[in-house]
């Protein structure tokens, strides 16, 4: 046991402490010790102990804290922190891979197979130039520094029992861990999620920062290994800690919780083991940017482009020959085996549910810049699990979902490892008023039954779709028109529903996407908790579900364009009539300059929609929403035509990109609802603000 008194500029923050914090309380049972002997030791070894010898020496214990026990003690105006060793056995105080393992081994309560994985890895990849050694904290982490309460300086670093000899970058991962922390995980100690715009420099900023006052390079070749390594060593801990807890011998009432962050901290270190850093201070100007994205979205948008140009673009060919080559056969809505696995490579780069801010940390306006770059190629999104319509269902789950619905299915779409459609359109009545939709919802006990015919079904014919969303009426009288539809959660396998056949887009089946499909629900029966939300809430589901969707959308359709300039322009410079290249005929030099500015143009509208929702919310960015659903296709489409003429009759045919692109582009004027309704929209909220104006001037 040792004491350690705590300086006079540590007693005011300790004192307040004390006065506010709920988390000092009485000695808890298992470490109690002799109160009397404890004085006695104090008042012979630590000076200025015995000033008040008159006054009681009272001791109580902090409740935070999952290692060693630790205690206020207080003896008059003195105040004091004595910690102590926890009972039963430590931790090492070795970082070495075989050592936390053996503990992890000592202590495990189940089998987890990515500490098992993780382990051999690092074992196999120990850096070739780990000979450089120092004294190693061990437990480096902002938990453990003491700041000096006026001055921006560290005065005392604490909890030195990790302490060991190693190489000095592993405290710096250590540090670091808290930045790539996964977000489905509750943080420990009640910490939250790193936020930007607090002042706490990125990961990159603080490695620049500890890189110069060392002397090296700010670019780490090994930096994967000391993350990975670092991850190991939390599961070990939080292993540990649940082992106490079970034995009795833990300070916090909350140990237990420890059992459930072993296997998602490991399996995080496995993915950070097969990341590619780029540890350098990356270099942005942001000069004349109308919407600015956040340093984690320039950043994520960085490695977005190298991943595409590295391992998505280089794969086209070879995607598209799979589809050639089995379009008629029964392998034609599988995909081929190289999107799994850059799939796997995009989550291990930590590229993986982008779309989804409570998950990546991403601005709409962030994100948006993303989607353009994913939409320069047509199975990109899916290989950061970012495509339609998944990216909306996760949304719907992940608002209006129950815990037991996204157990049951939000989480394996996260993952990747099923996949799921919207069925809402409906051939028996113009679907464009979403109000006049047939398809039933009827409660029957502990049961909805769904009777109705829909489609335009995205993904069905994918054979890892395994979850379809449907939009049916629940009706009830005493209702408004809006809220007498609901939304309902429907496997595919469920018996009734029916597959009937694939439909073509102007010819094309879209196979990778899996298609678009016309499904009927016959007497198709799903338990009461599969509803969504609640009885009649469907429009309002569909509201929030269509906001950041049409961002995607929209920007994905840029990224498109810039794509069919690319073609555009190449074959303008290459192909000759008339005994000049085409880009010397004025009208197709208009016809390339006319695209640049309509493509600059749509990427700013669809931006400040972006910029809307980050700002006010899709509620009250419905008008931007809505404008961008009309000009976006609308443009692209016009471009994608000029490009056709330019290519001739290569343009139509298969050996160019063109027609289909066109023919998807056609389509979002009619998927996203028609134009028609989207203009009458904006036409009825711009009249409405017009007049709000001009009351206000009157």
């Amino acid at each position: 046991m040792d004491s350690t008194p705590v300086r006079p500029w540590a007693v005011a923050v300790m004192e307040a402490c004390a006065a506010r914090d709920p988390e000092m309380a009485e000695v808890l049972p298992q470490h109690k010790f002799d109160c009397r002997s404890l004085e006695d030791y104090l008042s012979q070894h630590l000076p200025g102990f015995v000033a008040e010898p008159e006054t009681t020496l009272s001791v109580t214990q902090y409740r935070l804290g999952q290692s060693n026990p630790t205690f206020y003690l207080q003896k008059g105006i003195q105040a004091y922190v004595l910690r102590k060793k926890p009972p039963g056995s430590l931790l090492p105080k070795a970082h070495k891979v075989s050592t936390w393992t053996k503990q992890y081994q000592a202590t495990a309560h189940q089998d987890i197979p990515a500490i098992s994985h993780l382990s051999d890895w690092l074992m196999k990849n120990l850096p070739d130039n780990d000979n450089e050694q120092c004294l190693l904290h061990g437990d480096f982490k902002l938990d453990n520094i003491v700041f000096h309460p006026k001055e921006s300086r560290i005065i005392a670093v604490l909890d030195w029992e990790l302490s060991t000899i190693g190489h000095p970058l592993s405290d710096l991962a250590y540090l670091c861990v808290f930045y790539f922390w996964p977000r489905t995980v509750p943080m420990i100690n009640h910490c939250s999620y790193f936020q930007e715009n607090i002042g706490i420099p990125s990961v990159e900023e603080l490695i620049s920062i500890y890189c110069r006052h060392r002397g090296i390079n700010s670019v780490l070749p090994n930096w994967n290994f000391f993350l990975a390594l670092s991850y190991f060593k939390m599961a070990g801990i939080a292993q540990g800690v649940y082992s106490r807890y079970l034995l009795g011998n833990n300070s916090s009432e909350n140990s237990f919780l420890f059992a459930n962050l072993v296997k998602p901290l490991a399996e995080t270190g496995l993915q950070l083991s097969k990341r590619t850093f780029n540890t350098a201070l990356p270099q942005t100007d942001t000069a004349g940017h109308l919407f600015v994205q956040t340093r984690t979205g320039r950043e994520v948008l960085t490695r977005v482009k190298d991943f595409m140009k590295q391992h998505i673009l280089p794969a086209e060919k070879e995607v598209i020959a799979f589809y050639v080559q089995n379009g008629n056969s029964v392998d034609k809505w599988r995909k081929p085996l190289v999107i799994d696995k850059l799939k796997e490579m995009a989550k291990a780069e930590g590229l993986w549910n982008l779309f989804l801010p409570a998950v990546s940390g991403l601005s709409q306006v962030d994100y948006a810049f993303i989607a353009e770059e994913t939409g320069k190629c047509f199975f990109a999104p899916d290989i950061f699990n970012c495509q339609a319509p998944d990216t909306g269902n996760m949304e719907v789950l992940h608002l209006y979902g129950s815990e037991e619905q996204k157990k049951q299915w939000l989480e394996p779409l996260l993952q990747g490892s099923i996949t799921s459609c919207f069925c809402m359109t409906e051939p028996g009545v113009a679907s464009s008023d979403a109000t006049n939709i047939e398809c039933s919802i009827q409660r029957d006990g502990n049961s909805y039954v769904i009777n109705g015919k829909k489609w335009w079904s995205s993904g069905v014919g994918s054979p890892t779709c395994k979850i379809a969303i449907v939009m049916g009426r629940t009706e009830n009288s005493s209702e408004s028109r809006h809220k007498q539809h609901s939304m309902i959660l429907v496997p595919i396998n469920t018996p009734g529903v029916e597959v009937i056949r694939p439909l073509s887009v102007f010819g094309y089946m879209d196979n990778f996407h899996g298609g678009h499909f016309e499904v009927h629900f016959n007497q198709v029966r799903v338990p009461v908790t599969n509803l969504i939300l609640g009885e009649g809430r469907g429009f309002e589901i569909a509201q929030g579900r269509l906001g950041p969707g049409r961002i995607h959308h929209c920007m994905r359709t840029v990224g498109l364009a810039e794509r069919v300039l690319q073609i555009m322009c190449e074959r303008a410079t290459q192909r000759v009539t008339f005994k000049k290249k085409l880009s010397a005929h004025e009208v197709v030099a208009h016809w390339i300059a006319k695209s640049r500015i309509a493509i600059d143009q749509i990427r700013l509208l669809t931006l400040k929609a972006a910029n809307s929702i980050d700002t006010v919310g899709s509620a009250r960015a419905m008008k931007e929403i809505a404008m961008i659903k009309v000009a976006v296709p609308r443009v692209v489409c016009k471009i994608i035509d000029r490009a056709i003429q330019v290519c001739g009759g290569a343009g139509v045919s298969q050996d160019y990109p063109l027609a289909n692109m066109y023919a998807l582009t056609r389509s979002l004027r009619l998927a996203d609802g028609p134009d028609e309704v989207h203009l009458s929209a904006v036409a009825g909220m711009e009249l409405h603000d017009q007049a709000k104006a001009l009351t206000a001037k009157l």
